[in-house]
């Protein structure tokens, strides 16, 4: 990218200024240079990558190419590829094994990494962008990295996503993204992350504008002659126009034709016509050579350029020089690659050439690139422009190429099938259809666009000949899912009965998988019994098989089980035998009985073995490529591990989830994403990152028709608010979302959680008779249901009622016995509730030594978890019973701020503000990664910020902390209180 004189961009090359000085202190950013077609977007990057390369900042830039939309990731290719093969092998090994290999999946540079390790399924594919940010943090850990994508409006799918996750979670590094894109091209999935970015602040948006009659003078010089005012009015002071003009000469305001339109540009017509003029002043042969370089691509090699025009190498080698000596082409910093002067000027001479001689030069490309062995994906661009119908060669290509994208690219790769589908010879064999038609169906599904997924669905169906039943059924169900997905979930159950209607043999396996089906939707419709019965009729089917099926109807069971309260621990016993006696292969084709099954454990529950099945689960899924069940599996799996009191892994897992969701685009998955992330940072006590997620859960809830997902997302924000203490708008929340104070909207054994938790709201507002009113319609729920949790639910709920009347010793006794049941299930996060209502009301009845080893042990509990506020909280119970408080490193000077962080949280909070990563952070201090997380938890709690940007802002601004203040030890724990 080669800098040429700016003009008129003062206050937007100031905006540049700051950015990079932002870029000393560690700091990421982001820069949107947003501009209309020829308004000077890539000159200005170019003065942008000048001035950092200036200050011996790392310049890497890309431009993504208006005419190779699909090849996956070609704008962070352009800019890192070449850069990162120059580094050699010894530059990467700080990078753990498995996150080379996902860069393999991207640059080709990196191909050595790839060691036969399975990559991670497409719904996984934001493994590829933690690499990739992971990459960019290393490539700035010796000085700052400038990173320019220009051009992004016509970015393909794949850079599209990785540059959307960028601007959500920016390297924790001194690494400027600057990108340039036309305001009415922006591509859908950018909007939200754009928006949202700038809105915190993490997003520098320039917008420039056309020029001034003085600026345009400054910038053509003596070139404008006498014509300035003639050659401002036909651009409209648009730089590249006006350049354009000025090449001609004289303007000619009689200029006849009309303006060029494409891809939502207009060219006007006096700058279509001085284009024109410039190329008709060349050669024969250069003019020729430039037709097959516009096909070849932008950038171009002149080996595939030659191809495109039919020329040899040496011929088109002898006309360059005249290209370059009119400026239509310029060299690139890579050796034998150049570009056009802009990209207006290929897309004009592009659409210049006659149509069917660019065919026969796409074809040519494409026959070039396969005989240097180019990779599907490269060549399947040309293959699409050149192949006829019925060309098999083509359809091979186009098939291998969606194949290669799926993983990483899935909306590249539903494209590539299309394609490869509509050069497919009508009188082909149904089964090559059928699996391009399966292949896209998946592809389009993975990248989160479920109605064109549907719809291919339906057509596989028609494909189908009368005797496929069985994968008829099974495709019904995959069009029911996905009609819940799109919330049309009427429209589902009714295809679901409509199909089972038509089977003749209701003990057939597409009965089954339709009466399964139709018991999943009735999980979603919150009716336990229904989700019972259905699997209950698969099950008393006559010859039920395969295996993997019976096992499905047997967790299906098990779940309506759990939730119903009937025969949970029969069913749920049957169904883990069964499925554990099965081997992997036997389930490779039924991942749901695992789903299913890890679920029925979590709400029985059997935390341990939730874990073990859905990790099972996912291992499956990851060997055969099969991640439709992913986004289901994630939130299950977060929030057991939760309950465990894993809470690293929790947020790890949960972290992932909410990913994935925001990857697919989907409200609904994002919806559950959220609720469940806000689930563990309420466990964690990180109540500022639950209260905003648990909203944005809420108001995405809204726009869905599932009561379960609503219901969910209520109760996680009355959980958060009532942490919070406003236990009266929490318990409104919390009786609106669930049919009202008796909580009727709910299954029995969730409804005693929510009457647990309404228990406390009411409480916490003051209302203590009707919480003694939701306590008691606790305990007649719990009874009806009978199992251990429920009861013991019902046991914390009647203890915080007694605590607050004074009947401390019946409080105590309920909360003991309330423990003792967590504690054999395993729930840590229960154990810690109950602990500390157990200590408090061992105070109230005098008890003072009994209630401080219990409080201790609460604390010690949040304190491994890195759940600083409800130590905080645990701590100050302990300071009124007389209890001074230790720890290992000293508390800070002070209550909040920079100067309440302790030693050790200085240390990792200056770190952050270097631009270190958490690996890097996690080597220097000789600390593992999760004891790092906890440290920022609890950094980001004292400092009131939600981001590693913020923090290095508090400590800019904060004063030197005092020496006293910083300075810790090892300090013994004493106890001054009296023991009974």
């Amino acid at each position: 990218m080669i800098a040429e004189p700016i003009v008129g961009r003062g206050v937007e090359l100031e905006a540049v200024a700051r950015a990079l000085a932002e870029l000393q202190h560690g700091r990421p950013a982001m820069l949107e240079v947003v501009g209309e077609a020829g308004i000077g977007k890539t000159r200005f990057l170019a003065e942008l990558a000048a001035r950092a390369d200036a200050l011996g900042y790392l310049v890497l830039t890309g431009s993504a190419s208006e005419l190779e939309r699909d090849v996956p990731f070609l704008v962070f290719v352009d800019a890192l590829d070449e850069y990162v093969e120059s580094l050699g092998p010894s530059h990467l090994d700080v990078v753990p094994a498995d996150v080379r290999n996902e860069l393999a999946t991207i640059f080709p540079s990196l191909l050595r990494f790839r060691e036969g390790e399975n990559v991670a399924v497409q719904q996984e594919r934001f493994r590829s962008h933690r690499a990739v940010r992971e990459l960019l943090e290393l490539l700035a850990s010796p000085r700052p990295l400038v990173l320019i994508l220009d051009d992004l409006h016509w970015s393909d799918p794949g850079s599209v996503e990785l540059l959307s996750v960028l601007l959500r979670r920016p390297p924790s590094a001194a690494v400027l993204v600057a990108f340039s894109l036309r305001p009415r091209q922006v591509p859908e999935r950018l909007l939200s992350p754009l928006e949202r970015a700038e809105r915190e602040g993490l997003l520098t948006r320039l917008e420039l504008e056309a020029l001034t009659v003085t600026q345009a003078q400054e910038l053509l010089g003596e070139g404008a002659g006498p014509w300035l005012s003639d050659l401002y009015e036909q651009s409209g002071g648009n730089p590249f126009y006006l350049e354009q003009l000025a090449r001609r000469g004289k303007p000619d305001v009689r200029i006849p034709g009309r303006a060029i339109e494409f891809d939502g540009v207009d060219v006007p017509p006096a700058v279509a016509a001085a284009l024109s003029g410039e190329l008709a002043l060349l050669s024969e042969e250069a003019r020729h050579g430039l037709d097959g370089a516009a096909v070849a691509g932008d950038p171009f090699e002149p080996e595939l350029a030659a191809a495109a025009a039919d020329v040899s190498q040496s011929a088109f080698v002898e006309v360059l020089d005249e290209l370059l000596s009119v400026d239509l082409i310029r060299p690139t910093d890579v050796p034998r690659r150049f570009r056009f002067r802009h990209p207006l000027v290929r897309r004009v001479i592009y659409e210049l050439s006659p149509v069917g001689w660019r065919i026969g030069a796409h074809e040519r490309c494409a026959t070039a690139l396969a005989v240097r062995g180019a990779s599907p994906v490269l060549c399947a661009h040309h293959v699409e422009w050149s192949a006829h119908h019925g060309d098999l060669a083509a359809v091979v290509t186009l098939k291998a190429a969606g194949e290669a994208a799926q993983q990483r690219t899935p909306e590249s790769a539903a494209r590539w099938f299309a394609a490869a589908l509509r050069l497919l010879p009508s009188s082909d064999s149904s089964e090559e259809r059928i699996e391009l038609l399966l292949a896209r169906a998946g592809a389009l599904a993975a990248a989160g666009r479920f109605a064109e997924s549907h719809s291919t669905l339906v057509d596989t169906m028609s494909a189908l000949a009368p005797e496929e039943t069985i994968i008829r059924a099974r495709l019904t169900a995959r069009c029911a899912r996905l009609g819940h997905l799109l919330l049309r979930r009427v429209e589902a159950r009714k295809r679901l009965v409509r199909a089972l209607a038509e089977v003749r043999d209701s003990d057939s396996p597409e009965a089954v998988s339709l009466m399964l089906a139709l018991a999943v939707e009735s999980y979603y419709d919150v009716d336990a019994s229904a989700v019972y019965s259905w699997a209950g009729r698969a099950l008393d089917a006559k010859e039920l098989a395969p295996a993997g099926l019976r096992a499905n109807a047997l967790a299906l069971r098990a779940l309506g089980a759990a939730l119903a309260g009937v025969d949970a621990d029969a069913c749920l016993s049957e169904a883990e035998a069964f499925v554990d006696g099965l081997a992997d292969d036997d389930l490779e084709d039924h991942l749901d009985a695992l789903a299913h099954l890890g679920t029925a454990e979590f709400y029985y529950p059997r935390y341990r073995a939730a874990v073990g099945h859905v990790e099972r689960a996912l291992a499956i899924g990851r060997a055969t490529g099969q991640g439709d069940l992913f986004p289901s599996l994630y939130p299950v799996l977060a929030s057991a591990l939760g309950r465990l009191g894993r809470i690293a892994e929790a947020v790890d897992v949960a972290d992932a989830a909410l990913e994935l969701a925001r990857l697919l685009n989907n409200p609904h998955q994002i919806a559950w994403g959220l609720i469940n992330r806000a689930y563990i940072a309420l466990v964690a006590g990180d109540l500022d990152f639950a209260l905003p997620t648990s909203e944005e859960a809420r108001a995405v809830a809204e726009q869905l028709d599932g009561s379960l997902i609503s219901l969910a997302a209520a109760h996680v924000h009355a959980r958060t608010l009532l942490a919070m203490g406003e236990g009266a708008a929490a318990a409104e929340i919390l009786q609106d979302a669930a049919g009202g104070p008796s909580i009727a909207a709910q299954t029995p054994t969730s409804r005693v959680t929510s009457l647990l938790t309404l228990t406390r709201c009411l409480l916490s507002a003051g209302l203590a008779a009707d919480a003694e009113q939701a306590a008691i319609a606790a305990v007649a729920c719990a009874d009806k249901v009978g199992r251990p949790l429920a009861l013991a639910n019902a046991e914390l709920a009647q203890g915080f009622v007694d605590l607050h009347f004074g009947r401390s010793h019946r409080a105590e006794q309920r909360a003991f016995d309330a423990l003792t049941t967590f504690e054999s299930l395993d729930d840590a996060y229960s154990v810690s509730v109950a602990r500390v209502l157990r200590a408090r009301a061992l105070a109230a009845d005098g008890r003072q030594g009994d209630a401080v080893r219990e409080f201790e042990r609460a604390a010690a509990i949040f304190d491994s978890w890195g759940a600083v506020r409800y130590r905080d909280e645990v701590e100050r119970e302990l300071r009124k019973l007389g209890r001074r408080i230790h720890r290992r490193t000293m508390p800070g000077a002070g209550d909040s701020g920079v100067e309440a962080l302790t030693k050790r949280e200085l240390e990792v909070a200056t770190l952050v503000s270097d631009g270190k990563s958490n690996p890097q952070i996690a080597a220097d201090l000789f600390l593992s990664q999760k004891t790092v997380e906890s440290h920022l938890r609890n950094i980001f709690h004292k400092l009131d910020v939600s981001s590693r940007l913020n923090v290095a802002r508090a400590l800019d601004r904060a004063t030197p902390m005092q020496e006293s203040a910083t300075a810790g030890g090892v300090v013994e724990a004493t106890n001054s209180s009296s023991t009974n």
